[in-house]
Parts: structure tokens; sequence; C-alpha cells
């Protein structure tokens, strides 16, 4: 149970919050103003809130259960991580320029202009399914966390943090999910960095701490399987090829990061976010894999730690081994900020979502279903707040829906997305890349693609769910292209990759070639680190 002086914490970040978002909300005229700031957000501010998202409650819970407890994990998630700076350096060349130059508040409004209506209908309504199914899944896993550290019931905890978060989002729109995210981030960080002080100097130091984990849970990198049926997911092969094609989708054509990234004032401050984010994402990946190597050492000088985990299916739940572990070893006062740092993380991923599936929903469904019966900003504007209500309100009810947690929350995160990610990013490369898919093309290859990448996922659960990135993004191209019959001229399609006015844009300035030759170095010091904790 948490002390008065801790709900006295957990307050007073709730209260600003909500302040916060009435003092924006006098702000916004438009639906641009709500959706996407007017395109006016500063690089930095953006950057630290797609970070933000990344640092959810999935990654708290998953990532340290992944590297402490789980059978055939370790320290090999980190090199997951070597695919995310050549990631951005794709998205800032290919996708971005296009993108922000369009004034695109749904990303999906591509997909209708270079191709077609139901295009763009099928990728916009299959992401809205995806997201908001995980929405309630992330509702409930942050619902369980405070239940457990505040003695809350789950439906307490659920309008704890769910209400609020729609009401910031609600009244605040994208400038609340910004601001509040870049304060989120603060605090979880410095929650985090604290917990693995704790941890590690508990443990005897960094050293110390590494020598407690068994060989294969301390080796970074895995070169001897390729996961192509052989059984073993997380191999450097599937992981850097599989992990560059999961990233660019996420990154590139995924709502609720592309929205964010739509904020900026200009191509070269899109441009910023993306080098910004690939700099900084490891080390707050590896912040989570240290706190797992101390929980695995905590977990073995203190052998009580496992019995007292909640059970799923009868065995120990290691996905709430990090709350459970505040209530052990947090004095007051840091409890309550402990909880707010879970509030953080959860509000961080929530607000996003709900925020990006109301964007989508209206542009990409209800105005052109509404058509000039919605006449004015002001009506657009109405519009979209009711979508963020309707979508948070969806996220909460369907969190008493869902049963439980995957052992490796983390893992089953990534292999959902996995799933649709491939065909995604192939559906917008056909029209990137390519004059002669259609949206017959785009829509049977998609289809191709993510019927492929189920079967493997049912029948050939040797091949890693890292390869389906690939293996249903190359399909959906190839089919796309097959089907597709009507060759389209470079005056249809002014931003085609090809095009003399692409080559024009922001992403192939000169001034960014330093940039990108310092995401390309990042990768090969962030390998040789990754060298330095060993190889299976």
């Amino acid at each position: 149970m948490l002390s008065t002086l801790d709900w006295s914490v957990v307050a007073t970040y709730l209260i600003a919050l909500v302040t916060l978002s009435v003092y924006l909300s006098g702000r916004q005229e438009t639906v641009e103003d709500y959706f996407v700031a007017n395109n006016s957000g500063g690089p930095i501010s953006i950057a630290l809130s797609v970070m933000a998202t990344q640092c959810s409650t999935n990654s708290i819970l998953g990532a340290p259960a992944f590297v402490a407890f789980v059978a055939g994990g370790g320290l090999v998630w980190l090199q997951y991580e070597l695919a995310l700076p050549l990631a951005m350096i794709f998205i800032a060349v290919f996708l971005m320029p296009i993108f922000h130059r369009q004034r695109l508040v749904s990303v999906y409004l591509y997909l209708g202009r270079r191709f077609d209506a139901q295009t763009q209908r099928l990728i916009s309504g299959l992401f809205q399914l995806s997201r908001a199914a995980v929405a309630g899944i992330t509702v409930y896993g942050v619902a369980s966390m405070i239940a457990i550290v505040t003695g809350l019931s789950f439906a307490q905890s659920v309008l704890l943090f769910g209400l609020i978060t729609i009401v910031y989002d609600v009244l605040g729109g994208i400038r609340a999910v910004i601001i509040s995210d870049v304060i989120q981030m603060v605090i979880l960080t410095g929650v985090l960095i604290y917990l693995a002080v704790l941890l590690i100097g508990g443990a005897g130091g960094l050293e110390a701490t590494l020598e407690q984990l068994s060989l294969d849970r301390r080796a970074a990198l895995s070169f001897q399987h390729h996961g192509l049926g052989d059984g073993h997911d997380f191999a450097f092969l599937p992981m850097l090829v599989g992990g560059f094609f999961l990233y660019v989708a996420y990154y590139g054509c995924d709502q609720s990061q592309v929205q964010r990234q739509l904020c900026a004032s200009s191509q070269d401050d899109t441009q910023k976010v993306l080098i910004i984010n690939g700099l900084l994402r490891f080390p707050l990946v590896l912040l989570y894999c240290l706190i797992g190597a101390g929980l695995a050492a905590y977990a073995g000088t203190h052998p009580d730690f496992i019995a007292s985990l909640p059970l799923m299916n009868e065995s120990p739940n290691y996905n709430m081994a990090l709350p459970a572990l505040f209530g052990r070893e947090l004095p007051v006062g840091l409890i309550g900020l402990a909880v707010v740092a879970l509030l953080a993380a959860a509000m961080s991923s929530l607000d996003s979502v709900i925020n990006s599936l109301s964007a989508t929903t209206l542009k990409d469904f209800v105005k052109p279903w509404m058509g000039e019966r919605i006449r004015t900003p002001a009506q657009e504007l109405v519009w979209g707040r009711m979508l963020t209500v309707c979508w948070g309100l969806f996220a909460l009810i369907t969190a008493f829906f869902v049963d439980d947690i995957a052992s490796t929350v983390i893992v089953a995160v990534n292999k959902v997305g996995s799933l649709i990610n491939g065909p995604i990013l192939g559906v917008f490369l056909l029209g990137l890349l390519t004059r002669s898919a259609t949206g017959q093309g785009a829509r049977v290859g998609f289809v191709a693609g993510l019927v492929t990448n189920a079967y493997l996922w049912a029948a050939v659960p040797s091949v890693s769910w890292l390869w389906w990135n690939v293996i249903g993004l190359g399909v959906t191209m190839v089919m796309g292209l097959l089907v597709s019959r009507r060759p389209l001229s470079v005056v249809e399609m002014p931003d085609l990759v090809w095009s003399a006015q692409f080559y024009r844009s922001a992403g192939f300035s000169r001034n960014w070639i330093p940039a990108y030759g310092a995401l390309l170095l990042w990768t090969l010091v962030l390998f040789a680190v990754l060298t330095l904790f060993g190889t299976r």
C-alpha cells in the first residue's frame, strides 16, 4: 500500500498533466493543430516524444524479464538495436521527405493519393485494429502493475491512469502528447537509472552483476544460427536484417510514430528527429537490459523473490518482477515516484496510440464518408476530439477482456508487429519505388504477404519471426507487381523515388551526409560494445 506521501506525489503529477492540457486546449482551432501541431514542433521535443513511446510498459516489463528469467533470453536482445541506426538512415532518405512535403495528417493518405481509396482504407483499417488491440493490452499490463504496487483493485487502476490519459489527450491534442511525453521520459529515465544503480550496486558492481548471469545470458551476439528453420529466433542475421525492416516499417509507416515526425516544422527538423533517435535509443535499451541483469542477481541472493511474484498459468509471472521490486526495496516517497514512472511509461504509449487512431479514423474514414456535412475546421476538430474519447474508452474496456500477458511480453509485441509490418512496408514501397504498381496489385500483394506470414506462424514455427518482416515484404512486392498491369507516368507520381524532384529533397542533401556517416559509425561502435559482452 502507498503512503500518504507517495499518493501526494502521484496526485501532483496527474493534476499537473490535466492542467497542462486545459491550457493547451485554448490554442487549437483546426485538426491540423490538434493532430500535427500545425507542423511547428521542435526536433528535440519530438524526438524525445518518439523515444518515450518506445519506453513503454511492454519494454519495462519485457526487456528485464527477457534478460533475467526467460528461457533462451539474455543480453542477446541488444543485437536487435544494431538495425535501428541503419533504419533511421533509410527512413530519412526515402520516406519522410515525401510524407512531410505532402503535409499529411494520416500517413495512409499517401496510399490514397498514390493508389486509391480502397488501398488507403485497407491499410489504415488494419493499423487501427492492431493498434486498438495493443492499446487494450497496454492498459491491462500497466493496471496490473499499479494494482501490485498500490494495493488498488484492477478496475481502480484502469480508471486511475486511463481516464487521466484520455482527458489530457482530448483537451491538449498532439501538443499535450509531446510535452507530456518529454516530461514522462525524464521522470522514467531517472527512476530507471536509480533502479539500475540500486541493483548493480547491491550486487557488488557491474562486473559482479554480469558474472552472476550464465555465460549464454551474458553473451550479446549470436552467430551460430540463421533462424531460417533451425528454431532459433534470436540469431544475429534475423535480428539485424529482419530488425531493419521491422524498424523501417514501424518508424516510417506506422501512424503512431510518423504522426509525431510530421509535427516537425521542416524536413530538416524531421531528419534531426530520426538522427537523435538513431543515436539515443541504444543507451535506453541498454539500461533496460542492465536492470534485467540486476534483477537476475537480486533473485539469486533473495530466494523468496521469485516466490513473491504473482502467478500466471501456475508459473511466476516474470513480467511483474520490476513492480514487485518497488515495494521491497524503494523507500517512502520514491515508491510514489516509481508509480509515476510506470504511469509515464503507459501514458506515453497510450496517448500516442489513441491520438493516432482518431487521426486515421477521421481522415481515412469519417471525413470521406461525411463529405460536405463536415463544413468548418471547428466541426472537424470536434469530430477529432470525439473520436479520441471513443478510442480511449475502447482501450479501457478491452483491458477487462485480456486474460493475461505473455511470459515474454516484449517478444510477443514484436512478434505481432512482424506479422503485419513487412506487408505494410511492401505496399508503401510499391508506391515509392515502382511506376507500374496499381491499387489492386498493392492490395492483393498485401493480402498474400499477410497470409504467408500467418502460415509461417501457424505451420513453420522453426522460422524466426524476425524473418517474417523480410518474407512478408518480398511476397507483397512480388505479388503486387505481378497483379498490376497499368503503368503510370512520373508526371502522375512526382514523388516517385526515381524522379528528379525526389533527388532534390532534403533526404539527399549533402548537408546530411555527415549525420548519416555518424549513424553508420555509431552502428560499428555498438557492434564493438556488444562484442565485449561476448558471443554465443
